[in-house]
């Protein structure tokens, strides 16, 4: 450990996501200061090629969250530049942020996910938006949950309990990308499970079971405190929390996740495990579900950051 004494953690960015990012950075930046590494942060910006080329950092850790975070384009800067980083490479990046993708690859491996359709803007314009709001429905059934198919903090995503809402969220969702990955709304508990991997293989944490006050996990009820309840471990049967667990270590698994990750996951009244979406960067702010499961698993957070910062730097080396 004593060979890590630089990092550079990147927060902010260009995403809706940016004040979350920016929570998340100055929490892991905080943790790696009182063990006594020596930490800049920095934003997502024209100033960074320029600082990885004169000063590079021995590490760089992402905290980004959103489009050019979690999606590769900022790991293809990294590889690029040289400089060990912290999280997933490139095409797991790619393919985890793209929701449908990830979704395939998941059920794929057998892992049950909701049934769905994605449908770009376009086609409510050139096939009659009426006629195919009808035929989702129809097909699909209510409720429903419509969100874009990239992105996170749940922008633009909207839960559907009757025809008529069904048109508002998608508008919603369209405001925020140009595709909309509708799927059937499953009732149950919903829970997070965070993968982390300290150089040994990974292995799942604690699942954490998320009630917000007002039944959908939106972005005010993600970062408001108090907004929402948290149970960690997740009340679940032996079973589910094995099937839960096993979920999201396929899930890491099969999309090339590196370091950590975070899974979405709903268990119905049968306690079938349904594969919502993952993330390659999970939240770091004091409401974020991945600190809580760390910290659930009695791992110290800031020791945690310290071994994935050392674990990429030896990566390279």
């Amino acid at each position: 450990m004593a060979d890590l004494d630089r990092v550079l953690v990147l927060a902010g960015g260009m995403s809706p996501e940016h004040e979350v990012s920016v929570r998340s950075g100055r929490r892991v930046a905080e943790s790696l200061r009182r063990l006594d590494v020596e930490v800049q942060i920095a934003d997502v910006d024209s100033a960074l090629l320029g600082t990885l080329a004169a000063d590079p950092p021995q590490v760089v850790f992402p905290a980004l969250h959103g489009a050019s975070g979690e999606d590769g384009a900022t790991a293809e800067v990294l590889e690029l530049s040289a400089v060990p980083y912290v999280g997933a490479p490139p095409a797991a990046c790619r393919a985890a942020f793209a929701k449908p993708v990830a979704k395939a690859l998941v059920a794929e491996r057998g892992i049950a996910v909701p049934r769905g359709v994605v449908l770009p803007k376009s086609a409510f314009h050139d096939l009659g938006a009426p006629a195919l709001l009808e035929r989702i429905v129809a097909t699909l059934g209510l409720p429903l949950f419509v969100k874009p198919d990239q992105g996170g903090s749940a922008f633009g995503a909207t839960a559907v309990d009757t025809p008529e809402a069904l048109s508002s969220a998608l508008v919603s969702c369209f405001a925020y990308g140009d595709r909309a990955l509708i799927e059937e709304r499953v009732e149950g508990t919903e829970i997070a499970v965070g993968v982390l991997d300290l150089g040994d293989g990974p292995f799942d944490l604690p699942p954490v079971e998320i009630v917000p006050d007002g039944g959908v996990y939106d972005y005010t009820a993600r970062y408001t405190p108090g907004r929402t309840e948290f149970f960690c471990p997740a009340r679940l049967s032996e079973a589910a929390a094995r099937a839960a667990a096993e979920a999201a270590l396929t899930a890491h698994r099969a999309l090339g996740l590196r370091d950590y990750s975070r899974t979405d996951l709903i268990v119905d009244g049968a306690g079938t495990v349904r594969f919502l979406e993952v993330n390659v960067a999970p939240g770091m702010t004091e409401t974020s579900t991945f600190p809580m499961a760390v910290e659930a698993a009695e791992l110290d957070f800031a020791r945690v950051c310290r071994d994935l910062a050392f674990n990429a730097y030896n990566r390279r080396r």
